[in-house]
């Protein structure tokens, strides 16, 4: 059998259900669809800073989006805005098939990571409060070396905390900016289609394409004859 790629996740939105999210932009905003606009500018910034030399963690971009969003709106951002922010941010459940898929990608014998733009601690009580914590192997974030992804950096500080190459690596994200990213850096890809996400036609294409973290999963054992 041909060694198996190492498999590293992304968490926001790909592991976990970014539109529990969806209640607390509403009763701000009123309007339905703040909080994607919230996360794609989330997105956008933590990526623009990086580009511009400047790292700010995750979570602080988080925060000082939406309160751009209100100033723009004329809106009064509360401190119970902000910790009810970060609290619904650290705890969003699973998507209901990961916890079961997880576990089939383990036992047909491949290694789990992840790979997150969040600090290591929010990480870490995301995964510990989903009750998925357990399933992977060892946990990275782009604090570890101060770029966001889809810089290369993010990805290769991977590769250099495994002593790997970027063959042996495979992403899996819902995100197109991310999956362009790791199969610009030499990576295998797979992309989830979660609501609002889909293939972007132009740049490094995904491997796979699902419509759920099982079908990713079960390509992948498919590709890679594991089990």
């Amino acid at each position: 059998m041909a060694k198996l790629p190492l498999i590293v996740f992304d968490v926001n939105e790909t592991l976990l259900d970014l539109e529990t999210m969806d209640p607390i932009f509403q009763r701000i905003f009123g309007d339905r669809g703040a909080m994607r606009l919230w996360f794609a500018n989330l997105i956008l910034y933590s990526a623009a800073l990086t580009v511009a030399g400047s790292y700010v963690p995750f979570t602080d971009i988080g925060g000082a989006v939406m309160k751009m969003m209100a100033d723009v709106s004329g809106i009064k951002i509360t401190d119970a805005d902000k910790k009810e922010l970060t609290d619904k941010f650290s705890t969003m459940p699973p998507h209901k098939e990961v916890p079961a898929a997880l576990r089939k990608l383990r036992n047909a014998g491949f290694r789990l990571f992840t790979l997150t733009d969040n600090l290591l601690e929010v990480q870490t009580r995301q995964l510990t409060h989903g009750d998925i914590v357990d399933l992977f192997e060892r946990r990275f974030s782009a604090d570890g070396v101060k770029h966001h992804k889809p810089s290369r950096e993010a990805y290769g500080h991977v590769e250099k905390e495994l002593g790997t190459k970027p063959s042996d690596m495979c992403l899996i994200a819902c995100h197109t900016w991310d999956t362009l990213g790791a199969v610009a850096a030499g990576w295998e890809a797979a992309l989830i289609k979660r609501v609002g996400n889909d293939v972007l036609g132009v740049g490094p294409q995904p491997n796979i394409v699902g419509n759920s973290l099982d079908d990713v999963a079960n390509q992948l054992i498919a590709r890679h004859k594991a089990g």
